[in-house]
């Protein structure tokens, strides 16, 4: 116990308990900036990057203060230091990376909270940004389509120095999609995609218009042709059917409910064509057998 009083007592031991004190001070303040934060901002985007800010200070602070506070041994322990920090970077080379990739994703627009991104293969919407890690609630994987499986997944933020990050709501955040609808050779084609012209601009025509706003800026910004936004239909043939391509512009989290609704007035559309247009399928149609000799 002597020996806990002599070394508290003592230079190092003063400068421990400082730096303890100041820690804590630092904490408390914190704490309490982040509790205050709720009150002055309502959006919830804003009040996240808002914490995330008040966290990175108090990291500034605290190594601040512990510069000042052990200047004194820093000047006896330089030697030490410079011989065994070669030796940490090498051991802590992914933690290092992990954090300089969070100092890139909070000073560039790789990315932010709430959008949705595909990372090393894992896609899902980006819930958190940490020191080391970012979280994702993933998407797919077991479930058909974008939505969430339920699954909240941990990505080193290291990555975005290996391999691609794939945005999906970044400066645009609509994806093109298509379906394909097979239509028997013998119906009129020509109604066909009249038909679906008309349901494409039915359901995706004024969220289209939208769209179009958003690629004028991207236009703007890089350099990427004008491209098509509107609804339209392709068309090609073989010898068994015709397939129609619907293309069309959709929000990237409403990809699977869109189809739904095109699908179901194609079907309806079919349905009350009056046989100008069929479904057409892989199945053979038997006309005739033939005749069995006696």
């Amino acid at each position: 116990m002597n020996h806990i009083f002599e070394f508290l007592k003592s230079n190092l031991g003063k400068s421990i308990i400082s730096l303890l004190i100041a820690i804590v001070i630092i904490a408390f303040i914190s704490f309490i900036v982040k509790r205050i934060i709720p009150r002055h901002i309502p959006d919830a985007s804003s009040r996240y990057r808002a914490r995330k800010f008040v966290n990175i200070l108090g990291y500034i602070a605290a190594i601040t203060v512990a510069l000042v506070v052990f200047s004194n041994q820093l000047s006896a322990l330089s030697v030490v230091l410079g011989v065994a920090g070669a030796g940490v970077a090498f051991a802590f080379q992914e933690v290092i990376a992990s954090f300089a990739g969070y100092l890139v994703l909070h000073s560039s627009n790789f990315f932010k909270v709430g959008d949705r991104v595909l990372l090393g293969g894992i896609k899902g919407d980006v819930i958190d940004v940490g020191l080391l890690r970012t979280s994702l609630m993933e998407t797919g994987d077991w479930i058909d389509g974008d939505r969430y499986n339920g699954r909240i997944t941990k990505v080193a933020n290291s990555f975005i120095f290996k391999a691609p990050v794939h945005n999906y709501s970044g400066d645009f955040p609509f994806l093109w999609d298509e379906i394909q609808v097979p239509i028997k050779t013998n119906g009129d084609f020509e109604y066909a995609k009249e038909k679906f012209l008309e349901i494409l601009f039915d359901i995706q025509g004024e969220f289209a218009q939208e769209a179009k706003h958003y690629w004028l800026k991207m236009t703007e910004k890089y350099m990427v042709e004008d491209a098509r936004v509107d609804p339209f239909v392709l068309m090609k043939f073989d010898e068994n059917w015709i397939t129609f391509t619907l293309r069309y512009v959709v929000d990237y989290k409403m990809r699977g409910t869109t189809k739904d609704k095109i699908y179901e007035k194609v079907l309806l559309a079919v349905l009350n064509s009056q046989g100008r247009m069929e479904v057409a399928s892989a199945a053979f149609e038997i006309t005739a057998f033939p005749k069995q000799q006696e």
